[in-house]
């Protein structure tokens, strides 16, 4: 009679098979799609697909005025929308000589890095609900709405802002702007030290994210990584720092960063920069300028013939704009290099080898915004 008892040597054979994470909004941060190729619920491969959300925006500010196009860059990454406006306000500037005034400069910075916050604030949120904790997404838009409160006040607009354009700023802030923003910055810093007690000491969540979705300095780099992911494995590229702009350069604050590479480096890193961008803050306050907030130009903008490029730091990383002009009233090409394409490719890095539920956890740190890739 044949045995068929099962052995120790006899071993279990498996089979990859491929799992579609998307495309669908939230649990991919927008309508990304992820091709998983698993081994049981081990990662072999990932391949992201975008084009969900294409927008055309590049072929599309062709066919505007220098400040049209600016307002479409509020649409790619909508949680920075008002440094990517100042982005591109800064390329008409250099390129056409403009000076801005100061007191402009200092309601531009203040205004990036309340946005910087608010951006954080989100991502704390929806990174603490990726791994299972749904109270912190709650506290998180309770305290961005209170920024956006004085971005409304003060703009008009709560997400999509258009307010900083090349000179300056659209208008000055209103009489109580100061007051305000001192006080959501008290409250803020107070709210910091419940998301500590709420989720960075807390043990499952340390666990979920320590040692989890390494990524080390050498691939980061060669990858293209820039903002957080970058910082968080030992690289040093804030454009703040590096390629300093509005005058950044007076100001004293610190580059966060972090060697250890792994999810909880990401998450401690974005925690010291809301910190650090509310030491920005209270020194662009203590010392907040009078005078005019904008630059008198004309109309009809024409940027002379060649080419250009400027920098700047968003919540997710260096946002390039390069523009080529023939000296019309329209740029002849205007490419964008966004933060979230290049993050995105170290998410096959980050997550080989790890199980389906650490890949979650993992992207989670990552903060992708899926239209500033498809834009």
């Amino acid at each position: 009679m044949e045995n068929n008892d099962t052995t120790a040597n006899d071993q279990i054979n498996t089979e990859e098979f491929v799992v579609n994470i998307g495309p669908q909004h939230p649990s991919t941060h927008g309508v990304l799609r992820i091709e998983a190729t698993l081994d049981g619920e081990t990662v072999k491969d990932i391949l992201p697909h975008l084009g969900y959300i294409h927008r055309g925006i590049e072929k599309m500010s062709e066919h505007l005025g220098y400040k049209q196009s600016i307002y479409l860059t509020s649409r790619m990454d909508y949680l920075s929308a008002h440094i990517n406006n100042h982005a591109c306000s800064l390329l008409i500037e250099k390129a056409c000589g403009i000076e801005v005034p100061e007191r402009a400069k200092a309601i531009r910075l203040i205004m990036d890095e309340l946005q910087r916050l608010t951006s954080h604030q989100l991502w704390w949120g929806s990174c603490a609900m990726d791994i299972g904790a749904v109270t912190p997404f709650f506290l998180g838009f309770r305290d961005r709405e209170r920024i956006l409160d004085i971005f409304e006040a003060n703009t008009g607009n709560r997400l999509t802002m258009n307010y900083i354009v090349p000179g300056g700023v659209m208008k000055d802030v209103l009489p109580n702007f100061v007051s305000d923003v001192r006080h959501i910055l008290y409250e803020v810093k107070n709210n910091l030290k419940e998301y500590d007690r709420l989720i960075t000491g807390n043990f499952i969540f340390q666990h979920r994210t320590k040692g989890v979705g390494y990524l080390d300095k050498e691939t980061a780099i060669s990858l293209g990584c820039t903002g957080p992911v970058a910082r968080a494995s030992g690289v040093q590229c804030d454009v703040r720092k590096l390629y300093p702009y509005d005058g950044y350069e007076e100001l004293e604050f610190k580059e966060i960063i972090d060697s250890g590479g792994d999810s909880w480096a990401r998450y401690v890193v974005r925690m010291e920069e809301m910190r650090q961008s509310i030491h920005i803050i209270e020194q662009l306050l203590d010392n907040f300028p009078e005078g005019e907030t904008r630059t008198k130009i004309k109309g009809i903008l024409k940027v002379p013939a060649g080419e250009y490029y400027q920098r700047v730091e968003t919540a997710r990383g260096e946002l390039g704009v390069y523009m080529v002009s023939d000296g019309s009233a329209k740029p002849y090409r205007l490419k964008y290099r966004t933060p979230c394409f290049s993050n995105l490719g170290a998410v096959n890095a980050i997550g080989k080898g790890l199980k389906l539920g650490d890949l979650m956890a993992a992207m989670a740190t990552i903060d992708l915004v899926i239209p500033d890739m498809d834009r």
